[in-house]
């Protein structure tokens, strides 16, 4: 059930890039993998590290973090589906520190299955490549955030990102996702203090725009969040866009937990498009 779950993750991140095969689906069936957890804040790969293995991210959320810069400025954040060290088969050092931002589920697959597989696959090496174009296009969007917007719509970006890159894989369905980061690592995401990020949260609550309760952000009002962020999500390149809606209302008390629903996960089928 492991190797089944790594492989619907995968597949759900590179087929809302591309559409993939039959036979491209029963390639990645054979990846090799080993699945490790790990707890909250914990670095998977430091600086200079070499691995020789690929990092697909199964549940939870994983960050590079510049460590150099003072406490850490987090430059990307990646969500299930993702292979945030693909880059490592043609460099393989890394540059920084990948550590988790939450409880994470990840699968270590060789860079010789990827390497394979794109030999073998046009398309998968279509959709690897894909994979690493949207990154640096995302990279670029989170620099114009911090030079060219204020806190309050650098956050309400970030959390309209998030919230599409989710539902692109077949979770948030509902607009309500466990919080990829605490406000401290909010902060080090949008490039202002810990404080000042608690009132900018403080403020989107206000507009009656999110909830976000403990660890949990639930969008109340999607339309306002993409008006106050000016958000375009061209950028991800997704082939298609999940349909958002523009207002979720809070769950009901009939509607199963977060735990249960990120669970039922597990049956997905592993060539389900949105």
């Amino acid at each position: 059930m492991q190797a089944g779950f790594a492989l619907t993750k995968l597949a759900d991140r590179l087929t809302s890039l591309i559409e993939l095969s039959g036979d491209d689906l029963e390639l990645l069936a054979r990846m090799p993998s080993s699945i490790r957890s790990f707890a909250s804040h914990h670095d998977i790969w430091r600086k200079n590290d070499e691995p020789s293995v690929c990092c697909v991210l199964l549940q939870g959320y994983v960050c590079w973090k510049d460590t150099d810069a003072g406490a850490g400025q987090i430059t990307s954040i990646y969500v299930p589906g993702d292979v945030p060290n693909l880059y490592t088969m043609v460099s393989p050092a890394v540059t920084a520190t990948l550590c988790t931002l939450s409880p994470v589920v990840a699968a270590f697959v060789p860079h010789a299955f990827f390497r394979e597989a794109k030999a073998q696959s046009a398309r998968l090496a279509h959709a690897l490549t894909l994979t690493s174009l949207a990154e640096t296009a995302t990279l670029r969007t989170w620099l114009t955030n911090l030079g060219s917007r204020d806190s309050l719509s650098r956050v309400a970006h970030l959390i309209c990102e998030i919230t599409v890159r989710l539902r692109a894989v077949g979770l948030g369905r509902d607009l309500r996702f466990p919080s990829p980061f605490t406000q401290p690592d909010l902060a080090a995401i949008c490039g202002i203090s810990p404080v000042h990020a608690n009132r900018t949260i403080q403020e989107l609550r206000r507009r009656a725009l999110l909830h976000w309760h403990s660890r949990t952000i639930a969008v109340t009002d999607w339309a306002g969040l993409v008006r106050l962020a000016d958000f375009n999500a061209d950028y991800l390149m997704l082939r298609r866009l999940p349909v958002l809606e523009t207002h979720s209302a809070p769950r009901q008390a009939s509607d199963p937990p977060l735990e249960l629903q990120q669970a039922a996960m597990l049956t997905r089928s592993p060539t389900r498009l949105l």
